[in-house]
């Protein structure tokens, strides 16, 4: 006899475990067909009224979930190998796991990254999806925290603090000084990031280090030089930041100090040696990714400096989003 768990699986998850080495979820493990690559392996959840709203869209709440993890995998220098999902809901609702599971399978497709299996609870709490992600790189070259050097340049993509808008949009509703289609885009940015995994094969081949944005530029940058033994220094006009954002500075609706502590950007934060710079530039022009130099890697083991267009260091008060 079948349970409601097995029914729950059955329906929505099975569509979905399409690899071979997901048995179509009817064992308790999976397999991930060995290879001369290194695995790497990255876990991320996220928590509804901490990463996603309770009102925001099911299918948005899917993509998140996983593309928070293929960001970490991207910025690894890996390509998408697989996934297990452990979904904890309140109830079983059609209403919001159809739409969920049909997200989740079409960017499962899309990023060629397959559910594997997982598991699936009664919580009386908030929502929580929690994915670990699977990705492969060659032997030996999966790109670490801690391998910066003085005198590397940093890099960033895309831009940063689209997300933070986003979310402050999405809580108040609406925004001053934008229009209801410019208001959308921000609170789709904080909804669903886009990681950049056209840029691992760049980062593999041409960075020292690299991470995801998750926390906040100027706190995850931290991580990164504490992990490398090193400080950074950082011009704050050289920040990349969107047309949109671009607007709310100006209006001071916002500061460039709240975009770079802001979190859920999941951009590539990374350092390249001067000598590979231009073969990195042009890479990630091949992969249609905007990846911005904003500044360079210092010896020394203090915080980044944050250098403003006068050439006066800027002292942040708060450097990233953390959870405790």
């Amino acid at each position: 006899m079948s349970s409601g768990e097995d029914d729950l699986i059955a329906r929505y998850f099975k569509p979905l475990a399409t690899d071979p080495g997901a048995f179509g979820l009817i064992d308790d493990a999976a397999i991930l067909k060995g290879s001369t690559d290194d695995l790497v392996v990255t876990t991320d959840a996220i928590v509804e009224g901490v990463h996603f709203l309770a009102d925001d869209p099911p299918d948005t709440v899917a993509r998140k979930a996983l593309r928070v993890n293929l960001s970490d995998v991207a910025a690894k220098g890996a390509e998408p190998a697989g996934f297990v999902l452990t979904l904890a809901l309140r109830e079983v609702n059609d209403t919001w796991l159809a739409p969920f599971a049909r997200a989740l399978g079409e960017d499962a497709t899309g990023f060629a990254c397959p559910l594997l299996g997982g598991d699936t609870v009664s919580t009386p709490g908030p929502l929580m999806i929690s994915v670990t992600a699977f990705g492969r790189v060659p032997a030996g070259r999966m790109v670490r925290r801690s391998g910066a050097s003085a005198g590397d340049a940093v890099f960033v993509t895309g831009s940063i603090g689209d997300a933070m808008l986003g979310l402050a949009a999405a809580r108040a509703g609406a925004m001053l000084q934008l229009d209801v289609a410019s208001h959308g885009a921000l609170v789709s940015r904080y909804r669903v990031p886009q990681p950049r995994t056209g840029l691992a094969r760049a980062v593999r081949d041409h960075a020292s280090a690299a991470m995801d944005v998750s926390d906040g530029l100027a706190g995850d940058l931290a991580k990164l030089c504490k992990a490398s033994g090193l400080s950074a220094e950082i011009g704050l006009e050289q920040i990349p930041v969107s047309p949109l954002a671009a607007i709310l500075l100006a209006a001071k609706a916002t500061t460039i100090e709240a975009l770079i502590a802001g979190g859920d950007d999941y951009e590539i934060l990374c350092t390249v040696p001067e000598a590979r710079v231009a073969a990195f530039a042009a890479a990630a022009r091949a992969a249609d990714v905007a990846a911005t130099r904003i500044g360079s890697i210092r010896s020394g083991e203090g915080l980044p400096r944050f250098i403003g267009a006068d050439g006066r260091e800027i002292v942040l008060k708060r450097s990233s989003y953390s959870h405790f």
